[in-house]
């Protein structure tokens, strides 16, 4: 069959990507996030990708097998958990956090994953101001996500840009096909950018906003300004800016900010002027890259990016920045369509005895005896939120193909009935390589006679 026969067999694949970046003014987090992550929504999101500024600086953990700890990833993963996505990775600079999550069916062709940061604040010694990345290859296809905080005020743009560039010319990745940022076949850049309007006075900034009348702004939107001079900016694509700025505003309000400026003279009554800070763009790699393979790739394994949606929720207040959404979905065909490991449960599982699991490496990758496997309730929010594990093979790394059996003690299963599922980590990959099919761990006996299930339940006796 020809290539073309064989590239027309193969199918497209619609993914939704849904990217937030908030800067959240060391503000604690609301009550609720649904509305801002549209989880009632009629289109099923597939990868959430969620960037904060100046969150509370509390001690940055880097390691990367400990849970977040601070209040906004937690209620992000206490609120996706249950509606099945799990975190894939998250990197942290003092206030920038960057969080992936991942629908639950997706985890084991997410690999590679790499994350890195960059400081620019206080002769770029300082974290307040920077940019933290995470790079992975999705069904065999390299993206990239970039969230920034760069310099503020009105007459630092050409600073903001090349704050940019020295981030980009400074992060660098493990992957000989994609060892910087602008490597990979998509690279999606957001954060709290900085970019100001200027010349108009803040009665016109106010009134046209007022009016509707948005368009009369863009032509002095720093951003749209300095990409008619920097090519490297022209390679970035934006939404149209269809909804009002994002900063400044009166914190639990929808009114833009009526706080006279502090001066290092006192007050005064100026006003901070509106502005769309806080922005979404994506860059699609160029196919032309010098006969590194690319244009090939691209032919065979076509990646597709269109935005569905751009827009801020202003319904939020506990920062005096609105936080922004945008949606886009990826058409892709997979490069890779089997997980590197295969999973299973054996026989029937409860508490009452030891249990029987089996893994079978399908593809060769750098496993190594450190690798585990995990027992995982359906709604778990981590790699690491496992209720117990077994050390995969520890003499030796198993052949491909060969069907390895473990067991877990009983006295580490759960007693309570529920629904559960076996997740292969690689350590070196640093996520889940292999999921096994949804099984169901019965009701202990112990836990009948004990009272923590009612009796004759599931039809068990007395």
């Amino acid at each position: 069959m020809s290539a073309g026969g064989l590239r027309s067999r193969r199918r497209h694949h619609a993914c939704r990507l849904h990217i937030v970046t908030w800067n959240v003014a060391t503000s604690e987090p609301p009550d609720d996030v649904r509305s801002l992550l549209q989880l009632d929504s009629d289109s099923p999101t597939d990868l959430y990708v969620i960037g904060l500024q100046e969150v509370r600086a509390t001690p940055v953990k880097y390691l990367s097998d400990l849970l977040a700890e601070d209040s906004w990833s937690h209620l992000f993963m206490n609120t996706l958990g249950p509606n099945g996505f799990v975190k894939v990775t998250s990197v942290r600079m003092q206030g920038l956090l960057l969080i992936v999550f991942a629908k639950q069916a997706h985890l084991p062709f997410i690999r590679d994953i790499q994350s890195t940061y960059t400081r620019t604040g206080i002769l770029g010694y300082w974290g307040n101001k920077g940019g933290v990345s995470v790079r992975f290859s999705f069904y065999g296809h390299m993206l990239c996500f970039l969230n920034c905080h760069l310099a503020a005020h009105m007459n630092y743009a050409v600073q903001r840009v090349d704050e940019f560039e020295y981030i980009l010319d400074s992060q660098d990745f493990d992957f000989y096909n994609t060892p910087q940022v602008l490597d990979h076949k998509v690279v999606f850049w957001f954060g709290d950018l900085n970019f100001r309007i200027a010349d108009h006075g803040l009665h016109f900034l106010r009134s046209s906003i007022n009016s509707g009348r948005l368009n009369l702004l863009w032509s002095k939107d720093q951003l749209m300004m300095m990409k008619k001079k920097e090519p490297l900016l022209q390679e970035f694509e934006e939404g149209p800016l269809q909804f009002k700025p994002t900063y400044k505003f009166d914190r639990f309000s929808e009114t833009y900010d009526t706080s006279p400026q502090k001066t290092w003279f006192g007050f005064n009554g100026k006003k901070r002027k509106p502005a769309w800070t806080d922005r979404i763009l994506w860059r699609i790699k160029p196919s032309n890259d010098g006969g590194r393979g690319s244009v090939v790739d691209e032919e065979e394994f076509p990646l597709k990016v269109t935005q569905d949606l751009y827009t801020c929720d202003a319904s939020y207040g506990v920062s005096d920045h609105k936080p922004v959404i945008g949606t886009f979905n990826l058409e892709l065909q997979k490069q890779v369509e089997t997980p590197l490991v295969f999973v299973s449960a054996e026989g029937q599982w409860s508490a009452d005895e030891d249990a029987v699991l089996t893994y079978v490496i399908q593809e060769r990758f750098d496993a190594c005896t450190s690798d585990w496997i995990g027992l995982y309730k359906i709604g778990f929010r981590s790699a690491f939120d496992y209720i117990a594990f077994a050390w995969v093979k520890e003499e030796e790394i198993a052949a491909v193909n060969e069907v390895v059996q473990l067991s877990m003690k009983k006295d580490d299963l759960p007693l309570l009935a529920g629904d559960y599922i076996l997740g292969y980590f690689s350590r070196n990959m640093q996520s889940l390589v292999g999921l096994s099919p949804t099984f169901q761990i019965m009701e202990s006996r112990l836990a009948l006679l004990e009272g923590l299930v009612p009796e004759n339940v599931n039809g068990l006796d007395k």
